[in-house]
């Protein structure tokens, strides 16, 4: 039976809870020594090469759990594999968030699996926090307020690759390889806004393809047909890679710009083989493991050092490391500035008011910022070439 000291007791935790958000029940995976995190990536299927992300970050949460957590709180942190197919990725992430019972989903991979899962997530008012996927989409806070992406826009890539080729190669013939989905579609947009009226001349030929097909072999070969002498490419990884190689067999040498999703030495450059890389044009926000002009970078020394420590006998030429350190850490600093207030309004509120943050493996100049209205984190990038060994940045820092 109620008594009124138990009314009384009952009333007080309410007004705890309502003063106290982070001893609310409401939040699940949260408790008062844990946050559960859900993560979807691809290690296996066509974009395999993008599970070295969720390795890191699991293992970056261990070392930061070694330490003691974040205000006090362990992070739980659960990945699951959904091979690049977006059904799989609801399957994984309804898992995720129904059965484990995490308190919000982060750093999910690719844009047609997120995409699959946005309306999801965003009708249970899940944080879908720094999307692993450069589509423009994800930068909507009007109408996806619990979304919010990490990596450079793919439009300003395009917007960038365009610039450099009306200044550079005016008379330029273009051929464009996209994957058919947001992520590809991104690239024609930019170049289309770049270019303006002159697209319809320059681009001479689009051709897509399917991040289920085998091989990109036939589509390297239509561009070749008409007469194509720069190769704009859209594509994950292994079709990159592909891309490369076939340039190569057909001793084809088109100048070529390749997104910066599939810049990867390790994973894009060296199977593809490096002397057929020599002269491509990327962009690039952090700092490239193997160039020598960082081997005694303070930011770059702590990454090396951390890897050394909890990821052994790891191929550092791959460029998803470093990137992913920088995301790991980002999220860091959102939970801090959550304090105890871990409520999923208030992990999207401080997601939202990151100020000109610094991280140790981006590039001079490039920072983290974010607001209510902005929820593209890094909004520049500079150009890149590569030399047979590193990449080689040249030009400003450049700006949304």
């Amino acid at each position: 039976m109620w008594n009124r000291r138990t009314l009384l007791k009952t009333a007080t935790l309410a007004a705890l809870a309502q003063t106290r958000p982070g001893l609310a029940r409401a939040t699940p995976g949260v408790t008062a020594t844990e946050i559960k995190i859900g993560n979807t990536v691809p290690y296996s299927g066509p974009a395999s090469a993008y599970g070295v992300i969720g390795k890191e970050h699991a293992a970056f949460f261990g070392m930061i759990n070694d330490r003691g957590g974040i205000n006090g709180r362990k992070i739980n942190f659960i990945s699951l594999d959904d091979g690049y197919s977006p059904p799989r990725t609801v399957e994984q992430t309804r898992k995720l968030v129904e059965e484990e019972g995490v308190a919000f989903m982060f750093q999910g991979l690719g844009t047609p699996t997120q995409t699959a899962v946005r309306p999801y997530l965003n009708a249970q008012g899940v944080p879908q926090l720094f999307v692993a996927t450069g589509a423009d989409k994800w930068g909507d806070p009007e109408h996806y307020h619990w979304k919010m992406g990490f990596i450079p826009s793919y439009r300003l890539e395009a917007a960038i690759f365009g610039k450099y080729l009306l200044k550079q190669k005016p008379d330029a013939k273009i051929g464009v390889l996209y994957q058919n989905d947001d992520f590809g579609k991104d690239y024609l947009i930019g170049l289309k806004q770049t270019l303006g009226e002159r697209y319809g001349t320059m681009v001479v030929k689009e051709v897509s393809y399917e991040a289920t097909d085998p091989t990109i072999d036939s589509q390297v070969i239509i561009l070749q047909s008409c007469g194509v002498d720069v190769v704009v490419t859209a594509a994950l990884p292994k079709f990159a890679a592909q891309l490369i190689r076939k340039l190569a067999d057909l001793n084809w040498k088109p100048l070529h710009l390749v997104t910066y999703v599939s810049a990867s030495i390790g994973g894009v450059l060296f199977p593809a083989g490096l002397q057929n890389v020599v002269g491509v044009i990327s962009t690039a926000w952090y700092k490239i493991a193997s160039d020598p002009q960082w081997a005694n970078d303070a930011g770059m020394m702590e990454w090396r050092a951390f890897m050394k420590a909890h990821m052994p006998n790891t191929d550092l030429s791959d460029g998803n490391y470093p990137s992913t350190y920088s995301v790991s850490r980002t999220l860091v600093q959102v939970l801090k500035q959550c304090g105890h207030d871990l409520s999923r309004e208030n992990i999207m509120r401080q997601a939202g008011a990151l100020h000109d943050l610094a991280l140790p493996t981006a590039l001079s100049g490039i920072t983290v910022s974010t607001s209510s209205t902005n929820y593209h984190p890094i909004r520049s990038l500079r150009m890149t070439r590569f030399d047979g060994k590193s990449w080689e940045l040249f030009g400003p820092v450049i700006s949304a």
